[in-house]
């Protein structure tokens, strides 16, 4: 990707999974990349700068965007903030849905309404969405409701800011091995074990395995990249082909 040398990149929730994959993509390519994460990342080099920062707050995403654009405008934008929780509309507590909301959907919101007038023509933002947004297993309504939102809100900014010549677009992973998707795997596992119970999800999908973060981050980086300078307002599945199949079996 010659064409990121020298940019100028901002990951939320880039300190592990896909957005720690991302950034190591976009740094190996010549990129400058800033962290905003509660985390600290467990790896740093020179063209990596990390935040802390918490999403609900809208005063430290500013601080987070600010910061990552104190010496150059931006050039790329990626979300990729998330957190899981189960239960139907009943089960869930409305304090739980108020916080899967806030980090997975307003989070994304902040992100973009600080960052956006701080990005160059030219520039591209990604959101992590999941393919949870068109298509849900049981007891996920807090998670696929925030996810459907990341979906609507790619819509909305690349049509009002195509004028800007800021490109927006959503990924969709299917099962990642992140440490989101290993909690869940330790949780619901059983007796299986946690190696097993991955095995088992990534039997779902047609290709037979769970997705690794770094195929993920090479389609956010694609997304980012000039090569996809006429793409914008799109949502990109990365599962594996879970969604291209039907539950029946014959």
């Amino acid at each position: 990707m010659q064409d990121s040398l020298n940019k100028n990149a901002l990951i939320f929730g880039g300190a592990s999974g896909i957005g720690w994959a991302t950034a190591c993509a976009l740094i190996e390519s010549g990129a400058m990349v800033t962290i905003a994460d509660v985390r600290t990342p467990s790896e740093r080099n020179g063209v990596l700068r990390p935040i802390r920062c918490d999403v609900r707050d809208a005063a430290q995403v500013r601080y987070a965007v600010h910061s990552a654009t104190e010496t150059a405008p931006l050039d790329w934008l990626v979300y990729s903030t998330g957190i899981q929780h189960y239960g139907s509309v009943v089960d869930t507590p409305v304090e739980e849905y108020d916080l899967v909301q806030s980090i997975n959907a307003r989070g994304a919101f902040l992100a973009c309404h600080e960052a956006i007038p701080r990005m160059r023509k030219g520039s591209a933002i990604v959101l992590v969405s999941s393919v949870q947004a068109l298509a849900c297993q049981e007891g996920v309504a807090a998670y696929a409701a925030s996810k459907g939102t990341l979906e609507s809100l790619t819509r909305a900014i690349a049509v009002d800011h195509a004028k800007d010549n800021i490109r927006v677009n959503a990924v969709l992973p299917g099962t990642v091995d992140t440490p989101m998707v290993r909690s869940s795997a330790e949780r619901f596992g059983g007796t299986d074990g946690l190696e097993q119970t991955l095995q088992q999800w990534g039997e779902n999908h047609p290709l037979g395995r769970v997705a690794h973060a770094d195929e993920i981050a090479r389609l956010i980086a694609f997304l980012l990249s000039d090569k996809a300078s006429f793409i914008t307002g799109a949502s990109y599945r990365a599962d594996g082909g879970l969604l291209a199949q039907l539950a029946v079996r014959l």
